[in-house]
């Protein structure tokens, strides 16, 4: 799992390293149900990824690529540094459709087999988020619009995510659990914080995670920790990584690391 897109550095698909025998999955971040101005516009949404990331560009590195799926993830945490939110909406059934069909034309427009769902600030006394995004996951997939769901939780947003992977499991794919914001900067804590994890959303969907030049583990640890894991009896099923745009610093280092990772440990 490559987050891609996010931070306005003019990167492509074709920079990334792709190994053959692997799944790869490009989320392109961040599709927005916000104007630019980050006002919200109930449900309907719009892709503010970098503009280099195009249509056809996505065509093209999954003709090259028969393993690659591109996914779109959900909001992120700010628009032009504007905090976005999730803002419970009074009518439910309304922002499930317009989300619906916004969705399905970016999914259409850019060749997309997914989301994730990247909400990150949520109000302090309950949200109707398990249901809206619960219906609109189960939605996009009775109707065949989209093969693959993912969900990002991070330390603090356990609980509205906990409650939608509870309600909803069967239609999510993989938890992309933001690992790098618990800062644990060792591998026997790494493997602490995944234990935790596991506990809560089952470790057969749980990924790993590691962010480029960022918090929490970093370096060859990281993969020390991958390899502890393995031995503690965790299936090491994925790495999600976030992201592409930082590894154009070092040649895609982790990507590489990774994937080699994967492939090696994968049971003959």
């Amino acid at each position: 799992m490559e987050y891609i897109g996010a931070t306005g550095i003019p990167v492509t698909f074709d920079n990334v390293p792709i190994f053959d025998d692997i799944d790869f999955h490009f989320i392109l971040s961040f599709a927005i149900d916000a104007d630019p101005s980050a006002n919200p516009q109930n449900g309907k949404f719009s892709p503010y990824w970098e503009p280099s990331l195009t249509p056809e560009s996505v065509a093209a590195i999954k003709a090259q690529h028969p393993n690659v799926k591109a996914l779109a993830s959900l909001s992120g945490w700010s628009l032009d540094n504007i905090v976005l939110r999730w803002r419970n909406p009074p009518d439910p059934n309304l922002w499930i459709s317009n989300a619906f069909s916004t969705l399905q034309d970016l999914v259409n427009k850019y060749h997309l087999d997914g989301i994730d769902v990247d909400y990150e600030n949520f109000p302090r006394h309950g949200s109707n988020f398990a249901f809206c995004i619960g219906e609109l996951i189960t939605l996009l997939k009775n109707q065949s619009v989209i093969s693959v769901a993912t969900i990002a939780p991070y330390y603090s947003t356990v609980l509205p995510y906990l409650e939608l992977f509870h309600g909803y499991g069967k239609v999510i794919d993989f938890v992309n659990y933001q690992f790098y914001t618990d800062k644990v900067t060792t591998p026997e804590a790494y493997l602490k914080r995944f234990e935790i994890r596991a506990k809560e959303f089952g470790s057969a969907k749980l990924l790993p995670s590691y962010e480029v030049n960022g918090r929490g583990i970093q370096g060859d640890a990281f993969f020390e920790a991958l390899s502890l894991l393995d031995e503690n009896g965790f299936d090491v099923n994925g790495v999600m990584i976030f992201s592409a745009d930082a590894s154009l610093s070092n040649d895609f280092l982790f990507e590489t690391k990774s994937q080699q990772f994967l492939l090696n440990s994968t049971p003959s």
